[in-house]
C-alpha cells in the first residue's frame, strides 16, 4: 500500500503520558514527511494547543482541531462545522449547572469557560492558554447575530460525574448533537455528524486522497470513526478494548513509541 496521509490521534497516542513526543516518534513522521507523506492531527485539542505538538515535531502538519470540527492547513482553515447555537446553554442549564460543573466552549481558535476548576486550571497550564470566562446567554447572542455558534464542547469531570452526565444527556436526545469520551474525565460534545471520521474525509477531498491511502492511529472511542474511515486502522496497546478489537493492527504503547513501531511495519519495512 502506497499511504499518502497518516491520520494521528495526539494525547494517548502521538504523546506518551508526559505529553512528549517519543524521539522514535519523532524520527519516524520526519522520514514519512520527507517520503512527501501529509501528516495530520486529528484531536480533540484547541489549535492553540495543537500547534504545540506541531511545534515540537518540527515538520508541518494539517490540524483537525476540535475534535475534527476546525481544519487547519498552516494558518488557513480549510473546514469548519459548529454547533446550533442554542446547544450551549442547554448543555450548561440543563446538565451542569446543578453540581457546578464549568462547560468549555470551543469557537474557532478561542476557548472559553463558564468557570473555573482543577480540570481546567490543569488544562490551562499544560497548554499555556488562558481561557476567557463567559455566559452561555451572551455567547449565544453574539452567534445568533453572526450565524455561527461552538465548534465543539467539553465536559470535564470525575469518572462517575461524566457517567451520569452522558447518560443524562443521551436520554434527552438534544437536536444536531453528537458526543463522545476522549477520556474517562471528558465528554466531548459536536455538531452531529462531525467526527473525526468525517474530518478524514474533508481532508481526503481537499488533498485528492482516497481513503484507502490514509493510515489512522487512535485509542479512545472519539477515535473510531477516524479508524473506521481509514484504510489501515492501528490502536495503540493502551486503547479501550473495542477500538483495539475493530483495528487492522495493535502497536505497542503511547509510552513505548507504538506509533513508531506500527510506521516501521507499515510504511518502512
Amino acid at each position: 500500500m502506497r499511504y499518502k496521509l497518516i491520520c494521528l490521534d495526539v494525547d494517548g497516542t502521538l504523546l506518551n503520558d508526559e505529553k512528549r513526543v517519543p524521539e522514535p516518534v519523532k524520527e519516524s513522521l520526519a522520514r514519512a514527511h520527507d517520503m512527501g507523506i501529509e501528516i495530520a492531527l486529528i484531536t480533540g485539542r484547541m489549535p492553540a494547543a495543537t500547534e504545540l505538538v506541531e511545534k515540537e515535531l518540527s515538520i508541518p502538519c494539517i490540524k483537525a482541531c476540535n475534535a475534527g470540527t476546525y481544519i487547519l492547513q498552516k494558518d488557513r482553515c480549510i473546514h469548519s462545522k459548529h454547533l446550533p447555537c442554542e446547544a450551549a446553554r442547554q448543555i450548561h442549564d440543563g446538565f451542569l449547572a446543578k453540581d457546578g460543573v464549568p462547560l468549555w466552549i470551543f469557537e474557532g481558535r478561542k476557548w472559553y469557560v463558564t468557570g473555573v476548576d482543577a480540570f481546567v486550571e490543569r488544562e490551562s497550564r499544560i497548554i499555556h492558554y488562558e481561557p476567557g470566562i463567559r455566559e452561555v446567554e451572551a455567547l449565544e447572542k453574539e452567534w445568533r447575530e453572526k450565524g455561527l455558534g461552538p465548534n465543539k464542547l467539553l465536559i470535564a469531570a470525575a469518572p462517575e460525574v461524566i457517567c451520569r452526565i452522558q447518560g443524562e444527556m443521551r436520554d434527552a436526545r438534544l437536536s444536531g448533537v453528537d458526543m463522545a469520551r476522549s477520556a474517562d474525565i471528558y465528554l466531548e460534545i459536536f455538531p452531529q455528524g462531525a467526527t473525526k471520521g468525517a474530518a478524514v474525509e474533508a481532508m481526503c477531498e481537499k488533498l485528492s486522497i482516497r481513503p484507502e491511502e490514509t493510515i489512522a492511529f487512535g485509542d479512545q472511542e472519539l477515535d473510531i470513526p477516524m479508524l473506521k474511515k481509514a484504510g489501515t486502522a492501528v490502536a495503540m496497546e493502551n486503547g479501550i478494548e473495542e477500538i483495539r478489537k475493530l483495528a487492522d493492527f495493535v502497536t505497542k504503547s503511547n509510552n513505548e513509541a507504538g506509533v513508531a513501531f506500527a510506521l516501521d511495519r507499515y510504511l518502512f519495512s
